[in-house]
């Protein structure tokens, strides 16, 4: 392969994965055309992409990208896969493919730039996702309004009934009296 057509390549690597630093390499290697087309259109439908790349390209798209890969991950038939809406995600997605389809394999990935085995890939599979991450700090930051609102409307909310009462009895006697006068 000639090197401008080498450049071409990897400028259509980098133009695909624009600025992500979230991704993941599989070998689908073993599984035949038909099984191939299967999955990357029902991915696709999800929003995830599939690009088999040449892995000397990749390195080199991914390097210029500031992408960090370890040779082992890049070693052998590779398939970039990116999409969803976080790597949390995607790592569930692609893990559940990997158990439903002996002959695909996880090889590794990268999170925020950084490379992750396939063991990473699988524990970062089990972590939250962004919006349930989301949601628990929300929790986290509305718990201590609750329990405040729980504490003015217990015995809180007594005494405050309470000093109402005396106020507006007290507003009655003057009333009261000044009406006699």
């Amino acid at each position: 392969m000639s090197k401008p057509v080498k450049e071409m390549i990897i400028r259509e690597i980098r133009a695909e994965l624009g600025s992500r630093k979230d991704l993941l390499m599989l070998d689908v290697s073993k599984m035949d055309a038909i099984a191939q087309n299967q999955l990357r259109e029902t991915l696709r439908k999800k929003g995830v992409t599939l690009l088999g790349v040449k892995n000397s390209l990749a390195k080199l798209a991914l390097k210029e990208s500031g992408i960090d890969v370890s040779e082992s991950i890049l070693s052998g038939p590779t398939t970039l896969v990116w999409g969803s809406e976080d790597i949390v995600g995607l790592s569930r997605e692609m893990t559940e493919w990997a158990k439903k389809i002996e002959k695909m394999s996880i090889k590794g990935g990268v999170v925020d730039g950084q490379g992750v085995n396939s063991d990473g890939v699988e524990e970062i599979s089990k972590g939250p996702s962004r919006l349930e991450l989301i949601g628990q700090i929300a929790g986290l930051l509305l718990s201590p309004g609750a329990k405040l609102a729980g504490a003015l409307l217990g015995p809180g909310g007594t005494i405050s009934g309470q000093l109402t009462a005396l106020s507006e009895k007290g507003e009655d006697e003057a009333k009261e009296g000044g009406d006699a006068a």
